[in-house]
């Protein structure tokens, strides 16, 4: 009975502890080169390498052209 008290208190701490982290982002130097590229001649340039960035961590590609694109 002991072990299945200290086995459950572990697991309970466990993730415990797994609820309060979070995994670190971070950019991929492919996305980062390739958005400022995309985006050198955007009018808004920081919104649209922000949302370049966005999207490529998720599809590993960048949009064709400056501006939208949400389709591809």
């Amino acid at each position: 009975m002991k072990r299945f008290l200290v086995a459950f208190m572990l697991l309970f701490a466990l993730l415990l502890t797994s609820s309060f982290l979070q995994p670190a982002t971070a950019k991929s130097v492919y996305c980062a080169q390739k958005c400022e590229a995309r985006c050198s001649k955007a009018g808004l340039k920081d919104r649209c390498v922000k949302y370049c960035e966005l999207c490529c961590a998720k599809c590993k590609c960048v949009p064709n052209g400056t501006y939208g694109n949400k389709h591809q």
